[in-house]
């Protein structure tokens, strides 16, 4: 094997390898001996076909595996010799190979860059520290009281009216013939709660007990019904009765009702979730204080190609958003690959290169640390994500057992979190007492600032990171960067996102449960 360098700039390389005629020849003997040795042709026993017969009848496909094969043992030996580790899958141009003569091909790579964190030190951080007191308690156990609401049978001649609930009979069709799922009995429909289809809920109001009203409606265009999209519906409704909220009293019987033995364990317990989540958003506070410091701290190139990649993914979340929220409609984005304003295109570059260079950071600080994660974590990750999707929970356990790529996308986040809690536990911390409404507000400002990456600001790079010498031992490849889990979030898409299975026709959508829900760690 020949190899000439014909690029080596910054972190791109280019190189021409060539694999000599001999070479190949021995590798095509070696694959047609291991087809002569299962392959069933007529007037020979097995083994025993002649090499010139089996060239006629399998050769192209045994040429295709012998160049298959010399290109990736060619790669791999380069890589080792030159001690290259690539940040993306390498760009193989073989051109027009003849027949008998030698390979050539020219292999583009990006690699990834050499970091030196021998002398790492952890940045001194501010640690946010949110007390509990009684009234934030108390306003969360009101909270919970104001989502006990009940709803209690009014006088046959009240009218409903928004925030009343009606018990209902209907039956739905679609040019007179009824459709699966469109009939319901004793239906409690909160008006307003916004559970059913649109329009359906605003005809009910005025309606009393023993009113009949024939409710149209139309399905809307992104219904999940394909047969039900677009459509319009009537519903014949029969009106059972009308019921008025009833607020939840703060006593002894709402704790009872609850699960707990009285009203101070109900408070005790609230009071343990709210240290919960005020340690998560304590947590997430400082994650962000760690990142921005080492961005300040480190400044090295990253492959452009992996920022290229990151830069994409910035731009088709911002689109994906832009539409489901309303603010935008697809064809507003057809052809635009970037932002047409340049100086946001400009903005979000600059936000995917940070991303990458913190990635590309963390990985090394927890290579270099020993940071392993277990196979039980990336199984109780697994396990969440098959939570997601009722039903097909084997369907997804399988996806993963047969992915990798899928497994190590589980696997990045985690392992990044672990190499954060790792510098933290190592940073010099102070502590300043805040309220919680600060801490909320404080975080908050942090999730709608990677919620929208154009008010994300620059931070400038303070100090350029050493180079390493060049190791006598081949390094450990790195992984791209790790997806990032919380306030770096990268919204790339999960490998185990498939589509839930499709829910029968129905006038009603999920309604949103009312229990209280933690905050989720930031």
């Amino acid at each position: 094997m020949q190899i000439e360098e014909l690029l080596n700039e910054g972190l791109k390389r280019e190189y021409k390898i060539v694999v000599e005629a001999s070479e190949l020849d021995a590798k095509l003997d070696a694959v047609l001996d291991e087809f002569r040795a299962t392959a069933k042709i007529k007037g020979f026993r097995p083994g025993k076909a002649p090499i010139s017969l089996l060239k006629r009848m399998h050769g192209d496909r045994a040429k295709g595996q012998v160049l298959n094969e010399a290109m990736q043992e060619s790669s791999a030996k380069l890589f080792e010799e030159k001690e290259i580790r690539p940040a993306l899958r390498p760009e193989v141009d073989m051109g027009d190979y003849e027949d008998g003569k030698n390979l050539e091909y020219t292999l583009k790579v990006e690699i990834l860059p050499e970091i030196s964190v021998d002398d790492f030190k952890a940045p001194a951080l501010e640690r946010w520290i949110a007390e509990i007191a009684d009234a934030d308690v108390d306003a969360f156990v009101e909270r919970i009281a104001g989502q006990q609401k009940t709803f209690k049978k009014a006088a046959k001649t009240v009218k409903a009216a928004e925030g009343d609930a009606v018990l209902i009979d209907f039956v739905g069709s679609v040019d007179g013939v009824e459709f699966e799922g469109g009939n319901g009995e004793d239906y409690e429909l909160e008006l307003g709660s916004g559970s059913f289809i649109p329009g359906f809920e605003e005809q009910l109001a005025g309606v009393k007990a023993g009113d009949e009203k024939v409710v149209k409606v139309t399905f809307p265009a992104e219904y999940h019904s394909e047969e039900l999209k677009g459509k319009d519906a009537e519903f014949k409704v029969t009106v059972k009765e009308v019921r008025r909220p009833s607020e939840a009293k703060i006593d002894e019987d709402l704790a009872k009702n609850l699960g707990f033995d009285s009203l101070d364990a109900l408070k005790e317990s609230v009071k343990g979730q709210l240290e919960n989540d005020n340690k998560s958003l304590t947590r997430a506070h400082m994650k962000r204080g760690l990142l921005d410091a080492l961005a300040e701290e480190y400044d090295f190139d990253v492959p452009p190609g992996m920022v290229d990649l990151e830069y994409r993914q910035i731009w088709e979340q911002i689109k994906r958003d832009a539409i489901q929220s309303g603010d935008a409609k697809p064809e507003d984005f057809e052809g635009q690959d970037e932002p047409a304003d340049k100086d946001e295109a400009e903005e979000f570059h600059s936000i995917a290169e940070r991303r990458v260079r913190l990635g590309l950071l963390l990985s090394e600080l927890g290579v270099k640390n020993n940071v392993q994660v277990t196979q039980e974590e990336v199984n109780r990750r697994i396990i969440e994500e098959a939570r997601r999707f009722p039903g097909q929970e084997a369907q997804v356990f399988e996806f993963y057992q047969k992915n990798e790529e899928a497994r190590a996308q589980l696997r990045a986040p985690i392992f990044e979190e672990k190499v954060v809690d790792f510098v933290l536990e190592m940073a010099k911390l102070t502590d300043k007492t805040v309220s919680r409404d600060d801490l909320e507000a404080a975080v908050r400002a942090i999730d709608e600032e990677d919620a929208n990456p154009a008010k994300t600001k620059k931070t400038p790079a303070k100090k350029k990171a050493a180079a390493k010498k060049p190791a006598a031992k081949k390094a450990p490849a790195k992984k791209a960067p790790a997806k990032k889990a919380d306030e770096e979030k990268t919204p790339t898409k999960k490998a185990a996102e498939k589509k839930a299975p499709a829910k029968k026709a129905s006038a009603k959508k999920p309604a949103a449960k009312k229990a209280p829900a933690k905050k989720a760690d930031k």
